[in-house]
């Protein structure tokens, strides 16, 4: 088995690091800048930044946050939401972005991912597919965090994402999005069989038997988490912590840790992976 790649994604709202269930009820957790810094020094492969509430203003505000982070870390970073246009793929990357990762706006122009991949490679545009599944059994790709419905069917979306030049291809399973339920496998598993270029599976991570699963039997090449790290890290960061008292601050002051998650850090995380003959990158 090749190689995969275990990428915390940071969710960020203003200044802060956010984290919610289903893609909303988000909570304050810090600095997205100090959670970057130290995933790096226990040797994430890669970090995925998401600006969670650009679909509300149109725009990515990441940059500031970017230029911060990529002076004190040396592991790709791709950047998340917001981004609608060969202008906004150039900022991200100046202000220090190796990859950037398209949703609404490439469902709205599939031609965007043909163009930016031809303009920055297509190592560089990795595409988003936010998946819910219906009551009849298909899996739908929503935008917006889940809240938009598109009606495109999951696969096929995937398909020509990689068509028109993706690099990459995320799978966020909506539905176990920050539940600690696991991923979920036929979805993941079905995606990976249709395209070629790497699937990143997102969406449910609870304990690092879940990553196993979605690796051995959803075939996913990469796979990001947030909550089973962060939670993890938040002890040991929240000493340092500045943040600013915007959004919900309570569980930083009240909050107990959900039973739900077998939490670990990345280095414990990778061991237990290894001694299942899943082999990450050194």
């Amino acid at each position: 088995m090749e190689t995969v790649r275990i990428i915390p994604r940071l969710d960020i709202k203003g200044p802060n690091l956010v984290k919610g269930i289903h893609l909303e009820g988000l909570r304050v957790l810090g600095k997205p800048e100090h959670f970057a810094e130290y995933y790096y020094i226990n040797h994430a492969d890669e970090l995925m930044f998401v600006d969670v509430v650009a679909s509300l203003y149109e725009r990515n505000s990441l940059h500031d946050i970017i230029k911060r982070t990529a002076k004190k870390i040396f592991i790709p970073l791709t950047v998340s939401g917001g981004i609608r246009s060969i202008d906004d793929i150039r900022g991200v990357l100046r202000a220090g972005a190796d990859k950037v990762s398209l949703n609404t706006a490439a469902i709205h122009d599939p031609d965007l991912i043909r163009k930016a991949s031809r303009e920055f490679g297509s190592s560089t545009i990795v595409v988003t597919v936010e998946a819910i599944k219906q009551e009849d059994g298909r899996y739908l790709a929503y935008t917006d965090n889940g809240r938009e419905h598109t009606g495109i069917e999951v696969v096929d979306w995937a398909e020509k994402a990689e068509e028109m030049g993706a690099g990459e291809i995320v799978i966020t399973s909506v539905d176990n999005e920050g539940t600690g339920a696991g991923f979920d496998i036929e979805l993941t598993r079905a995606v990976s069989k249709a395209v070629t270029v790497p699937v990143i599976a997102h969406g449910g991570a609870g304990s690092p038997l879940h990553v196993i699963d979605v690796i051995k039997k959803g075939y996913a090449d990469a796979v990001s988490m947030a909550s089973i790290l962060h939670y993890h890290a938040l002890d040991e960061i929240r000493e340092s912590e500045d943040f600013l008292d915007e959004g919900n601050t309570e569980f930083l002051n009240y909050g107990k840790k959900s039973e739900k998650f077998s939490y670990t850090d990345l280095i414990s995380m990778k061991g237990y992976l290894a001694d299942e003959n899943v082999y990450c990158r050194p």
